[in-house]
């Protein structure tokens, strides 16, 4: 194994390289999806049952079946891998945004039109910040998913880790399969622990401006 790197590790990098521009790039894009469509659906309990409801199924599908269905409309390669990982991404996403925003106190977001702020202040200063440890927790559990649905684009020629780990197993080549499944759960391990600590932060944070909050109900009320 460790022959194998020190031989192919301008290879493997740049297969690391390529994981990691399928991710953060089909996070970003799920992100310009979701985030708007949470909020949307957030004002209408039956509209986000029916849009919930229609990711939740879209999510069970299993990757491969969906990399075949999006095939003849994107052909081979990275495109159809960052469509299938937004279309996954949706369920994660939208499904803690509305969670985060439906659960903000009622009387907080009264407190705060009582004290005079606009619904752009409302929003910014004292919404987000408290929606925002569940937001970054759905960011983070897509995330992982992503970099590990991202390694079976490997098979439609998307490239990526998966190609270190489908060599290895056509191949019967057991240095490669290993790298592969190692580089892409240690990938998975680093997203996830970075992410966890800003998740963390933001639910410190949180309780304090919900501290804060409450204080300025009370004194409303």
């Amino acid at each position: 194994m460790i022959t194998y790197l020190f031989k192919y590790y301008e290879q493997m990098s740049m297969l690391l390289l390529e994981h990691l521009y399928i991710v953060f790039l089909s996070m970003m894009i799920s992100l310009l999806f979701a985030i708007p469509v949470g909020l949307l659906i957030a004002r209408s309990k039956w509209l986000s049952t029916v849009v919930l409801s229609f990711f939740g199924i879209v999510y069970s599908i299993p990757s491969l079946a969906l990399f075949s269905f999006l095939l003849p409309v994107f052909g081979l390669g990275k495109l159809t891998a960052i469509a299938v990982l937004v279309i996954y991404n949706q369920y994660i996403l939208v499904r803690n945004t509305l969670t985060g925003f439906q659960s903000i106190d009622a009387s907080i977001i009264e407190a705060g039109y009582g004290m005079g702020l606009s619904a752009r202040h409302m929003f910014f200063k004292i919404q987000l910040p408290l929606a925002l440890p569940i937001i970054l927790g759905g960011i983070r559990i897509a995330t992982v998913s992503t970099i590990g649905i991202a390694t079976i684009a490997a098979v439609i020629h998307a490239g990526g880790l998966g190609i270190l780990l489908f060599d290895g197993l056509r191949m019967n080549y057991l240095p490669k399969i290993l790298w592969g499944t190692i580089l892409s759960a240690l990938l998975a391990y680093l997203a996830n622990y970075v992410l966890l600590s800003y998740e963390t932060k933001a639910i410190l944070k949180a309780r304090g401006e919900y501290n804060e909050d409450q204080e300025g109900a009370e004194v409303s009320s």
